[in-house]
């Protein structure tokens, strides 16, 4: 593949979002069964996914950062195309935090793909931009998401209640968060 990647191992490599990557993201993007989770309440054009990535995508002047996920390697899965993203967002170099956000297309999920990468970027955060802690929001009810970012040494930290609506009723939104190890040695 002749793009960069920020990070590369075990088969996965991520790398910034890039205007040819429009098309893929225009399909996650409007996948209306991940509406509820990413706060979605239209779909978006493909035009405006175009614009977004004409910037420079870099987290210390646009404070968020999509990283495209390539799976080399896994199962039936190639460099090429990307099979999801991470973002990292609301990136706060003062306080030292930021956010993530991960999707996995469906065909690729439960491959280990999700856990490599997201322990990528938890490399990348605390070694490279020496974050202080990384956090997230997960829907009660998203087994999966709670169960990797918890294996990823994230902990719960806070619940909303009664935060997504749903045509069943309302979901609870739990916090987690991620202290770098390093800054806890004195507690």
């Amino acid at each position: 593949m002749s793009h960069y990647h920020l990070l590369s191992e075990s088969g996965i490599e991520l790398r910034r979002a890039e205007p040819q990557d429009a098309n893929f993201i225009y399909q996650w993007e409007n996948d209306p069964t991940v509406w509820r989770v990413s706060g979605t309440f239209a779909p978006y054009s493909l035009f405006q996914i175009e614009q977004s990535l004409i910037g420079d995508n870099d987290i210390t002047s646009d404070k968020q950062l999509r990283l495209m996920v390539f799976a080399a390697g896994i199962s039936e899965y190639s460099s090429d195309p990307p099979c999801g993203c991470i973002d990292i967002f609301n990136y706060d170099p003062i306080n030292q935090r930021a956010e993530l956000g991960i999707y996995i297309e469906k065909s690729a999920r439960n491959h280990g793909i999700a856990r490599k990468a997201l322990f990528m970027v938890i490399r990348y955060l605390f070694d490279t931009l020496l974050l202080h802690q990384i956090h997230c929001s997960i829907a009660k009810n998203n087994t999966y998401s709670i169960k990797l970012f918890t294996k990823a040494g994230f902990k719960p930290c806070g619940t909303h209640r009664d935060w997504i609506k749903t045509p069943d009723g309302y979901i609870d939104v739990i916090d987690y968060q991620f202290i770098n190890p390093q800054y806890r040695l004195w507690q």
